[in-house]
């Protein structure tokens, strides 16, 4: 055999290992390139899906840091399963013209593909880069409506009462607090919704990164609510102080926009702190899973 002909016969071998994997990866971006390119331009240019940007890289990084279980166990019929389900959504999503499922078919499709190439279990292990991207994809229009307006009434009258224990005297009208003089609308902007869904996200990594117990994990994640609609009443109480007593300009620009950000840096000292506690709980309760 000549030289040529012993040296091309690696190159062919790699070529065939490959092949698969481009052919596979070519097909995903056909078919999914459309919910990716808009998912895209929402994570640059909308402000309540900007929390994306930094989701989705963590992600990544959170699955190549926990890596490939060291025997991988394929599961080629569900994971076929589960990318016809993911192409078959895609498909509905699409003649329905509803973003966040069509999203979501993409998540589902690459799910498949794990499933496919290395089975269920590594699956579960990526958990909390699937919950992150899940977190990543922005609410549908019409739920984000439907929570915004609840969100701006609790933290209108959280802020209302807030006010009235400073003994001023203030009217509330929906998202309106009213005192002599002056008005406070609360906005959709800050109804909450942004910081909940960061503290939401918040809330999931310290959980999935420094417990181990399922209950104490989803007990962090649940106190985020609470968390998000105290310091956003919070948030509406200083507000409506500073413009009344100091000066108008801190009910928006960039007066407003510090205050979220401090409340936001308040938000996760807390949940750190809650989640430190929850570790000692944790290694006092189940000191083995703790130590694991």
């Amino acid at each position: 055999m000549s030289r040529t002909a012993t040296t091309s016969l690696p190159f062919a071998g790699a070529v065939a290992a490959t092949a698969p994997i481009f052919t596979t990866g070519l097909a995903f971006l056909l078919l999914f390139w459309r919910p990716i390119a808009t998912l895209g331009r929402d994570w640059l240019g909308n402000p309540e899906a900007a929390h994306g940007l930094l989701l989705f890289p963590l992600a990544l990084y959170l699955a190549w840091r926990r890596g490939l279980l060291p025997a991988a166990h394929p599961q080629a019929r569900l994971g076929l399963a589960l990318v016809a389900a993911g192409v078959a959504l895609r498909g509905s999503s699409d003649l329905a013209a509803e973003l966040f499922t069509m999203r979501l078919s993409a998540l589902v499709a690459a799910a498949g593909l794990v499933v496919y190439v290395w089975g269920l279990r590594q699956l579960r292990e990526w958990w909390l880069s699937q919950a992150l991207l899940l977190l990543s994809i922005p609410i549908p229009a019409l739920v984000l409506g439907t929570i915004a307006l609840p969100l701006q009434l609790k933290a209108s009258q959280l802020g209302a009462w807030l006010l009235a224990l400073r003994h001023l005297t203030v009217q509330l009208a929906g998202n309106v607090i009213y005192r002599p003089g002056h008005a406070l609308f609360v906005t959709e902007a800050c109804s909450g919704l942004r910081s909940l869904t960061a503290l939401l996200a918040l809330g999931l990594l310290l959980g999935g990164v420094r417990l181990r117990t399922i209950a104490l994990r989803a007990g962090l994640i649940a106190a985020t609510i609470p968390v998000a609609l105290a310091l956003n009443g919070w948030r509406v109480f200083a507000t409506g102080f500073l413009v009344y007593f100091v000066d108008p300009k801190f009910g928006d620009g960039f007066l407003h926009l510090t205050e979220g950000w401090v409340m936001f840096v308040v938000a996760f000292i807390l949940l750190a702190a809650l989640t430190e506690a929850l570790v000692r709980l944790e290694q006092w309760w189940h000191p083995s899973q703790a130590a694991a």
